[in-house]
């Protein structure tokens, strides 16, 4: 069993297929057991992405619509999710500021932190930041988490 932290990017990947998708549809299955974090916010940049992908054509209506509704049931029912408080906000700008991120690239990092913290306080093992940005990826790794690419599993 591992903890996993997905941002959107990664996110995606479970609801079309691009590469990475397998990755993730594999370590996202029930039976792989894994815990799956998520930051709030990611619901409105998924839906984002699917709606974008529709409006260029990369996807049909019904597959967006099809997307959509799969990604809503999950995001409901399948994700711990973490909220953004005052104080994920306050980590946020440290780190836009520090690692010179966009600025939902730097709560999707304040919220792994924060979750990171969390498992680390009551003796679980560390979680896997998941991401298909590298650049997020490397503040991530430069703030002491465990990274994992879904780009690097075609």
């Amino acid at each position: 069993m591992a903890i996993y932290f997905l941002d959107s990017s990664a996110l995606v990947k479970r609801y079309v297929t691009e590469t990475g998708s397998k990755w993730i549809l594999n370590q996202a299955r029930p039976s792989a057991n894994n815990s799956i974090y998520v930051a709030r916010i990611a619901g409105v940049e998924v839906v984002s992405a699917l709606a974008r992908r529709r409006k260029g054509n990369s996807l049909s209506p019904a597959e967006a619509a099809k997307a959509v509704k799969r990604f809503e049931k999950y995001f409901a029912r399948h994700y711990a999710k973490v909220n953004i408080s005052p104080n994920l906000i306050a980590s946020t700008i440290d780190l836009a500021n520090k690692h010179s991120l966009r600025g939902y690239d730097a709560v999707q990092l304040a919220a792994a932190l924060e979750v990171e913290t969390e498992i680390k306080a009551v003796g679980t093992s560390g979680l896997i930041f998941v991401s298909g940005d590298n650049e997020l990826n490397t503040a991530a790794q430069s703030e002491s988490l465990a990274v994992e690419n879904p780009n690097n599993y075609p």
